[in-house]
């Protein structure tokens, strides 16, 4: 009879998992990659769950985004970018997070990013779209990406344990913006070193 109960839980696990997306039963508005328009991807690695690692970071370039339209745009061009530029497979975060409060799916949670080197494999990588050098996302955007944070540790893409961290402590780089990475400094689970 344990055994029975294991195998319900596990289905249930999974079931919740993929009805979370597919449904869209976030507390956000969940825009996938089907609807941004985004290119196929030209190759995926598998990630690993539960990641240890939440990176956040910034676009600077484009800037923030206020409407669904605008961030559609945004999260096109840095599709383009990163594959076109870059050479890189897609769009390098797992996520990115409009002004709006929208989250749009990059990589998901199931592949493994190209934004943070060294940490790549073992995070989710979370851009809030906008230039956060010298002021902070709209409150929708914070509290969005919290939101999507606690999700992935309820649906176990990432670790309970987890360790939130700014792209400037894995990288010489501003990313993801003074306002915002201090910001991010006063979360839970922040990584002070």
């Amino acid at each position: 009879m344990t055994r029975f109960i294991l195998h319900v839980l596990a289905l249930a696990v999974i079931l919740t998992s993929a009805t979370a997306k597919s449904l869209n039963c976030y507390p956000f508005s969940f825009v996938d990659r089907n609807q941004w328009g985004a290119e196929p991807a030209k190759g995926q690695t598998a990630l690993g769950a539960p990641v240890q690692f939440v990176v956040i970071h910034h676009s600077y370039q484009p800037g923030v985004c206020l409407t669904r339209q605008e961030c559609i745009t945004a999260m096109r061009s840095m599709q383009s970018f990163h594959q076109n530029d870059q050479g890189w497979v897609d769009i390098g975060y797992n996520f990115a997070v409009g002004g709006e409060g929208s989250v749009y799916e990059g990589r998901g949670w199931e592949n493994v990013g190209a934004h943070a080197v060294g940490y790549n494999a073992q995070s989710i990588g979370i851009c809030i779209i906008g230039d956060w050098i010298n002021v902070l996302p709209p409150r929708e955007a914070l509290e969005a990406t919290k939101q999507l944070i606690q999700i992935g540790v309820s649906l176990g893409y990432i670790s309970p344990n987890y360790v939130l961290m700014g792209h400037r402590q894995a990288s010489d780089t501003e990313c993801p913006g003074s306002a915002l990475f201090n910001e991010i400094s006063t979360w839970d689970q922040f990584r002070r070193d």
